[in-house]
């Protein structure tokens, strides 16, 4: 599995404030999409994230984001490692992903920027 990048993830109550500040930091405008019902600001290597505390809630568990360059190449790595995967591959605004709970209990979401097939 080739790993080109991780992005960190970031749960915030005010977006605004928060796309503002990132976006000052690293002189990069923020891509913005929603995905069931959290309003997502992605700026260089930062998710942002905002929305009801149930749906947070959820997103939290997932300790980061890791830019593959295929999810399919991913998953058969993660399964022949022994990680099981929670969700995905699924399409989403960025590509396609896959969330995998690893073998120490880290949650992990794959994100690759290839159409889904």
């Amino acid at each position: 599995m080739d790993i080109l990048g991780t992005t960190l993830r970031i749960c915030v109550d005010d977006l605004e404030a928060a796309v503002a500040f990132y976006e000052d930091l690293t002189g990069v405008r923020a891509l913005r999409f929603e995905r069931g019902g959290v309003s997502v600001a992605a700026i260089a290597c930062f998710l942002l994230m905002s929305g009801p505390e149930s749906e947070l809630e959820v997103l939290r568990k997932v300790s980061a984001t890791i830019a593959v360059k295929d999810v399919d190449d991913a998953l058969t790595a993660l399964t022949r490692a022994g990680a099981r995967i929670v969700a995905g591959p699924v399409p989403t605004p960025a590509g396609r992903n896959l969330i995998a709970l690893h073998p120490d209990g880290s949650v992990f979401e794959y994100v690759d920027r290839n159409a889904l097939t």
